[in-house]
């Protein structure tokens, strides 16, 4: 039986829509009394979303590849995030866009944690 190849898939959560983990990211920030407006102020920090281009995005299902892709203005402090998510260091990722998914994630996680907003949203 002939061995096929091994194929270098891309991660799934590249093609999952932002629509459909967006509420997630509310939904464990509001456990912890934290808000969807809090979110949505950590998605503009890091991206450069905000009002009407959020919705835009939410509203349209692009998947995270796109919504990466198509940020208004990364924030240049992202290096600053640090930490653990999943596991595995932020800082160590060699995907760029592995890299920013889970920085987002990092971001929402001290949120709902209870850090402070100052400290979420590095200066």
């Amino acid at each position: 039986m002939p061995r096929t190849p091994p194929t270098t898939a891309r991660p799934r959560i590249f093609s999952t829509s932002f629509a459909s983990v967006y509420p997630l990211y509310v939904q464990k920030a509001a456990r912890k009394g934290r808000t969807q407006a809090e979110v949505d102020q950590i998605i503009a920090w890091l991206t450069g979303y905000s009002g009407a281009k959020l919705q835009r995005a939410i509203d349209d299902k692009i998947d995270f590849e796109a919504f990466f892709a198509r940020a208004p203005r990364m924030n240049p402090n992202v290096g600053l995030i640090t930490g653990v998510v999943c596991g595995i260091r932020v800082e160590t990722i060699e995907d760029p866009l592995m890299q920013q998914i889970r920085y987002l994630d990092k971001l929402v996680d001290e949120l709902a944690r209870g850090k402070a907003m100052e400290k979420v949203l590095r200066p």
